[in-house]
């Protein structure tokens, strides 16, 4: 089994989750900041 425990982590500015690195957030890994569209979404909320 692959394991992933060197990836660059984060926590989530609407849910405060951690979330962990993914190739598709490569180039703009710096910019992301939620760990889903739901918080995404949820941003505009105010939740």
């Amino acid at each position: 089994m692959h394991q992933k425990p060197h990836l660059p982590t984060k926590d989530c500015a609407v849910c405060g989750r951690p979330f962990a690195w993914r190739r598709k957030w490569a180039k703009d890994w710096d910019q992301v900041r939620y760990c889903s569209q739901r918080c995404r979404r949820q941003r505009r909320r105010g939740v």
